[in-house]
């Protein structure tokens, strides 16, 4: 029988198991970033494009949703950075660790929402159906609810129950 890694404790100090939280926590806004900001850069040239007046209605509020929401995930994933410069060396890293948590998963939140506005935005733009333009709403909904929140939620229940004697 193999003992799985995650069963063995680290080898780290308290201070060394922070900095690695946090190091991972950047390292995974560095990866959302990216995508939010090229969403952000095409949202913000939309209405300078030659068919944005053809937008109204359901799509204008589309479209807000969209822009907001990058705008508020990008302040979100980038709020980690600017609150570790200015608490530095202040012995904050448990707070900062937190924090930077709680903003990953609200601004993961607000690029849902942001991702899911902009594609049905477009459906509602190429498709004369509005099942299509529900249709697409609804599943990438669901499908970022339960991949990004869900399925690790899930998964945390399962980690936090107490083991059993005998079972793997």
């Amino acid at each position: 029988m193999t003992t799985d890694p995650a069963d063995k404790p680290r080898n780290e100090t308290e201070h060394e198991r922070l900095d690695r939280q946090f190091v991972e926590l950047l390292q995974g806004f560095r990866v959302a970033v990216t995508g939010v900001q090229v969403l952000f850069a095409f949202l913000l040239i939309v209405p300078f494009s030659t068919h944005y007046e053809k937008v109204d209605g359901v799509g204008t509020a589309l479209f807000y949703i969209a822009l907001f929401g990058a705008a508020f995930a990008s302040i979100c994933f980038i709020a980690p950075v600017f609150h570790h410069r200015i608490l530095f060396q202040l012995g904050q890293k448990p707070l900062l660790i937190r924090r930077a948590n709680l903003f990953g998963i609200i601004g993961a939140l607000a690029l849902m929402a942001s991702m899911t506005a902009a594609t049905t935005l477009v459906v509602e733009s190429v498709s004369e159906e509005a099942g299509w333009t529900i249709a697409t709403a609804a599943f990438l909904l669901a499908l970022s609810g339960y991949v990004w929140f869900i399925q690790p939620y899930l998964t945390r229940l399962k980690a936090s129950r107490p083991k059993r004697p005998g079972t793997t």
